[in-house]
Order: structure tokens, then sequence, then C-alpha cells
């Protein structure tokens, strides 16, 4: 783990942030302290551009956003608007070139770009306008969205923005600004989130409510699926440039990417992951003595479980929270050998004890062995796993860094099979149906592809190389 992220679980997310404030000072401030807030989306580059009247200045660089932004930077990061982005890649392509926003000068003026999501057709896209002699500068699809906003200058920007996205298919949130406006697109399924906020002089767009408390904003609403919003002398304009398409927000914002204390088209995340703790316990109930988590983005799901099964919950596994990036490693010998760095067992807890040892998910199992490993090494009498959310069996196009099928184990194994490889005395997942009830999304389905290979969108075949690098 590091900060919430699980190296064998390898997903990926992005956050990012847009403050329109004409007249604060110190805006570019502000967007730092919500990537902060953010932070747990993305730790492996950090970005802000201001925006001046429509002349745009941006910094961006590799590492977290505490030591991506001196004091000195901010400064120099002036403007009426900002936004930013956090990134988190596990691909191997680590460049700063890849960072976000991504700033790019045409004809019209510049425009900075932000973006958190998956084309699933990026690839095409990018060879059609290679074709016509544009020029890539980075591997990412984010460009691709940019390069045809800036083709389209002739137009107004909304303009532009809409003949953009008619040829965009996967998910993806936007914060874009140029000129005098900050604008926030939705995908049209609403996989990726998005929520509107209002600050003293202004509003704001995030991926999560949860940036709103630390700038002092107040949360108005979520962006609607299909819609984009255009702020421009202080007031919000709403376009719905898709009518037709069905919600299908994704379902591991819940299990695993927001943070709980932030609330996501109507829905508390806390409030969503205990409820799929209470129902995992009714699912797969069992006999012990402490519930233990999986820090931290099991510790919500497993309260809930001890709430349910009137088994004590405790602190079994500490987290050194201290741990720099420099662990980040898509190699499985450094994963290995980081959960041991990462997470260490509270041995007086644990001695003698049957323990129910709640996680988030399981994706390749390596992770998971070594913690019942550590468990028992310690003194654990009984170790029983219990997994708030399906077994992941499909991969995911739509931002989350998923192995192919071959390297999920949920895919390859039984139940059974895999609570033999990772050493668990028993093993239960959440159903699918469970996870949808936790949730309880009204008048909103969830993607759950992942899940049940249930895709909201046609996606390519396995192998495909439809994209180059995510974000």
């Amino acid at each position: 783990m590091f900060n919430g992220i699980d190296l064998d679980k390898l997903k990926e997310e992005c956050g990012i942030i847009g403050i329109y404030a004409p007249g604060i000072e110190n805006i570019s401030q502000l967007a730092y302290f919500g990537l902060h807030a953010l932070q747990h989306r993305g730790q492996e580059s950090a970005g802000i551009a201001a925006n001046k009247s429509g002349e745009i200045h941006y910094y961006k660089e590799m590492g977290l956003v505490q030591e991506v932004f001196s004091d000195k930077v901010i400064e120099r990061l002036q403007g009426d608007i900002a936004i930013g982005h956090v990134r988190y890649s596990t691909t191997g392509e680590s460049y700063v070139t890849n960072a976000q926003p991504l700033v790019v000068h045409h004809k019209g003026g510049a425009i900075a770009l932000a973006h958190n999501g998956n084309l699933v057709n990026a690839g095409e896209i990018r060879e059609k306008l290679e074709d016509d002699g544009v020029i890539f500068q980075t591997s990412i699809d984010s460009e691709v969205i940019a390069n045809m906003i800036a083709r389209n200058h002739k137009m107004e920007i909304e303009e532009a923005i809409k003949n953009t996205l008619k040829e965009l298919r996967g998910s993806y949130a936007l914060v874009i600004t140029c000129k005098d406006k900050l604008i926030g697109v939705r995908d049209p399924q609403g996989l990726r989130p998005l929520c509107l906020g209002r600050i003293d002089g202004g509003y704001v767009l995030a991926s999560e409510s949860c940036a709103f408390h630390v700038i002092g904003a107040e949360f108005i609403r979520d962006v609607s699926h299909g819609e984009m919003i255009i702020i421009e002398n202080n007031k919000i304009k709403s376009i719905k440039y898709d009518k037709d398409s069905k919600k299908s927000l994704c379902s591991f914002e819940f299990v695993y990417f927001a943070r709980p204390d932030s609330t996501i088209d109507g829905q508390s995340v806390y409030v969503a992951r205990r409820n799929a703790g209470k129902i995992l316990a009714k699912e797969h109930p069992v006999d012990a003595d402490l519930v233990i988590a999986v820090p931290d983005s099991g510790t919500v799901a497993a309260i809930g479980y001890a709430q349910a099964s009137k088994i004590p919950f405790g602190e079994g596994l500490i987290k050194n929270r201290y741990v720099g990036r420099t662990f980040i490693q898509p190699d499985q010998r450094m994963r290995e050998r980081s959960v041991k760095l990462k997470l260490n067992v509270l041995k007086e807890n644990i001695k003698g004890k049957r323990l129910v040892m709640v996680d988030d998910s399981i994706v390749r199992g390596t992770t998971s062995k070594q913690i019942v490993d550590m468990l028992k090494q310690a003194g654990a009498k009984e170790v029983h796993v219990r997994v708030c959310s399906p077994p992941v069996k499909y991969s995911c196009y739509f931002g989350i860094d998923t192995p192919t099928r071959k390297n999920l184990v949920g895919a390859v194994y039984s139940v059974e099979e895999i609570r033999e490889m990772i050493g668990a005395d028993s093993l239960g997942y959440l159903s699918i149906e469970g996870l949808v009830k936790s949730i309880n999304m009204e008048g909103c389905s969830l993607c759950t592809a992942c899940f049940s290979g249930d895709y909201p969108i046609e996606v390519p075949k396995q192998g495909s190389n439809y994209l180059f690098e995510k974000r």
C-alpha cells in the first residue's frame, strides 16, 4: 500500500480540479490545496495551469503535490482561473511530458486541459490526426482531445468542444480553460465523476467533493452525464451535449478510488462502503474473534462487517504512511518487498485469534497471500479473508489499469483455488448484487464490467493495441 494505492492491484485514476475566481489572490494556491485533497487519485505527477486574460502559465513535474510545488512556483502562477491535475500510471511510461495539464497554442489562443479517464478509440483518432500532419508531444490520449479542440479553433469554444466530443468514445471528465472561461465536461455514461461547487467570488469543478472542504468551497451538485458546464462572467451555463446515453457510473469509485468523505452522484462513499461490509457479513458469515482491515481502503467495509456480524473490530495491520514514491515499481519482486515495508502486523492484537481480514479487492492475489502469511507468522490462529467487491474477471478500458484476463486471478481460478493460493482459511467475495445494493444509486445503473464483463459501450478485443498510454 502507498497512500491507498495497492501495488498488487495496479489500478490507476487521476484527479482534476478547476477554479474560476476572478479577483481572488493566490488562485493557484487554492488549486494546490485542492490537489492535496485529491492526492489519493494520483501520486506520480502533478501540475497546475493558471489563466490570466487568456495567457496561460503552467508548471508540472513528477512527484507528489508537495514535492512538485514550492511557494516560489505557486507565486509565479497568477491568474483568475486555474486548473490542476494529479496522475497515477502503472504502465511504465512515466515522463514529465505525459504530466498534465496539457497546454496547446493555436491561432485562437491557448487552451489548457486536464483529463481523467480513458478513450477506447484514441489510437484510431491519433492515427488520423498524424496522417493530417499533426505532431504529438506525449503518449497520452488527452493530447488527442486537446488537438481536436485546437483544430476547431474557428468555432466558438463550446462548439469546438461539442464537435470534438462527437468523435470520442470512452470515459472522460475534463476541465478546460481558455480566454476567460472555465469549462467542465463529463462523459455521456458518467463513468468518471465530476462535481460543481461555489467559492467566494467564483466556482470550482473537481473529481470529488472532498476537494471542496479544504479550499472553503460549498458543494452545489454533480455534473450530469453528457453535460458541459461553461463558467464565464461569474455565471454558469449548462449544455446537455448528449441526451440519449444511459448513465453508468464506475462502481470501483465506491469500492476503491474515492475518499470515504466524498459524495458521488448523491451517494456517500463512506455509507456505501459500510453497507458493503454489512452485506458481505450476511453473504459470508464466519465464527471469528476479531475483524481487521487491510488499510486504508478496506477499513470502512471492515467496520460495517463488524457491526453486522457483532464481531469486534480492531487493528491488526499498521500502515507506514511515510514511505516515499520511490517504491512504486511495476516489478513483482519490488511489490513483494514493499508489502512488508508498508504494512506491519500488530502482534499483540491478533495472536491466537481467529481473524476476519477485510480488503477491497483481489486482482493478482500476491499481496493477499503475503498479508495472510504475515498474520499467521505473527500468531493468528485463523485468517478468513472477506472481499468487499466481486472477483475481478475482466479488464477495464475506462481508466483502471487492470492486467489482461490471463493475469486476473479471478478470471483464471475458482474462489476455492484462490483461497488455497493465498493461504486463507476461508474466502468470500461480495456478490455483484450486493455491491449494487450497497451503493444504492437510485435512477442510475452502475458499470460493473470488470466483474461481469457487461461493458456500457463497445470495447476493443482483448489484446488489441487500442491505446498508447493511460492517464
